[in-house]
């Protein structure tokens, strides 16, 4: 079965950076759409940013346009996103998803930008 298993968030200063990463298995990786996506505290699920099966395309959200990138390696079935320029406002649990935003998730990792 679809696996994913996001790692990489911590605790981080206003205007560090952070990289996530999420492995993937129990599906065709490289076939797939993938997305990153984000829940605040009190908040709904807010999408963050989506690849192409092939990596040439991305997009993302207007929040996080310039300062975030998504990337993959399908050779290691790994879905990346840099995090630069972090601001208080991009806490939350972040998700790694199979699809577009509505797909299946992993369990998450925290991010918290606090000084």
């Amino acid at each position: 079965q679809v696996q994913l298993v996001e790692s990489g968030g911590g605790l981080v200063q206003p205007g560090g950076s952070l990289r996530l990463s999420c492995a993937a298995s129990g599906f065709p990786f490289s076939d797939s759409y993938m997305s990153w996506v984000r829940q605040a505290p009190g908040k709904g699920l807010e999408w963050v940013s989506s690849i192409y099966s092939h990596g040439r395309q991305t997009s993302y959200a207007d929040s996080v346009k310039g300062r975030f990138t998504i990337s993959r390696d399908n050779a290691k079935n790994t879905l990346y996103l840099q995090m630069n320029s972090l601001q208080s406002e991009d806490t939350a649990v972040y998700y790694c998803v199979q699809g577009d935003r509505y797909g299946v998730k992993g369990q998450g990792t925290q991010v918290t930008v606090s000084s």
